[in-house]
């Protein structure tokens, strides 16, 4: 789904070290002395032994998300209480993701919240399969959406208090916080929009524009050039489609891409060919 390449980069930034955690009996000390220099966020997740921590290790390494979706069941079946359980459901999560199966994305993220349910990736998962998949036709529409803005909202405070500082550097951490927040008013956004409601909407697509500019969002902006040709602000709809058509310019004939250079075409003859 959307921004794989960098939600490849940011979690191997942030979440790497996790697989590098010594077993917590065997690393207690050291864990005291980075706590006291990163106070803020949750503990990483740790092994209380070395054959959970090897167990662990063994299923992380697989990249196909089938088979890591079952490895994650068969750990958390022989470790029902090990801390490490989420990560394995979040790398299914994410290979999923990277695989465009939004339904198989939405169980994994579920299964981490059984876990953890403040967890902010897993919130914007499922906030995110939500808010792209649910149709006004869907008999519980109602409660899909309201799903998906409370797990975004939450996932909005969770992120500056859940989010693991330890082993990362305050710039990766920070860089990690504010992709998720890019991430949550996207969301929100494509569910104000969906919702006609285009003033909200305008604001949360900017938000996830600007908090996020190292790789901005090309659909992101669309929705938000789409938002303001709404509400009839044709000069301030047009620069965003045309940052969209420049975003996509890689890729023309992909959906966004196609979508981009219509409401351009469209804006420009609005705005008097310009």
């Amino acid at each position: 789904m959307k921004r794989a390449a960098i939600v490849i980069a940011v979690l191997g930034m942030c979440m790497g070290s996790f697989g590098q955690d010594k077993p917590a009996a065997q690393s207690a000390a050291g864990a005291g002395q980075t706590a006291a220099a990163a106070p803020q966020g949750k503990r990483s997740p740790a092994a209380k032994t070395q054959p959970e921590f090897e167990a662990y290790k063994t299923a992380a390494a697989l990249t196909d998300p089938a088979q890591l979706e079952k490895a994650a069941g068969d750990f958390a079946t022989k470790f029902p209480d090990s801390e490490l359980r989420i990560l394995l459901y979040r790398e299914a999560m994410h290979g999923y993701q990277n695989a465009n199966n939004g339904d198989k994305m939405e169980e994994m993220g579920r299964k981490a919240l059984a876990i953890d349910p403040d967890d902010p990736e897993a919130l914007l998962a499922v906030a995110q399969v939500l808010a792209e998949g649910t149709r006004d036709t869907d008999i519980d529409r109602d409660q899909k959406v309201a799903e998906a803005k409370k797990n975004a909202d939450r996932a909005l405070v969770t992120i500056d208090t859940d989010v693991s500082t330890m082993n990362n550097t305050p710039e990766r951490v920070d860089q990690y916080k504010r992709f998720l927040k890019s991430e949550a008013y996207a969301i929100l956004g494509t569910l104000a929009s969906n919702a006609k409601n285009y003033a909200e909407a305008e604001t949360n697509l900017k938000k996830s524009v600007e908090v996020f500019p190292e790789q901005v969002d090309s659909v992101a902006v669309l929705r938000l050039a789409v938002a303001l040709d709404m509400q009839n602000k044709i000069p301030d709809a047009l620069k965003y489609a045309n940052q969209a058509v420049d975003l996509t310019k890689d890729h023309p004939d992909s959906p966004a891409g196609k979508a981009a250079r219509a409401e351009q075409d469209r804006l420009t003859k609005l705005n008097g060919g310009k």
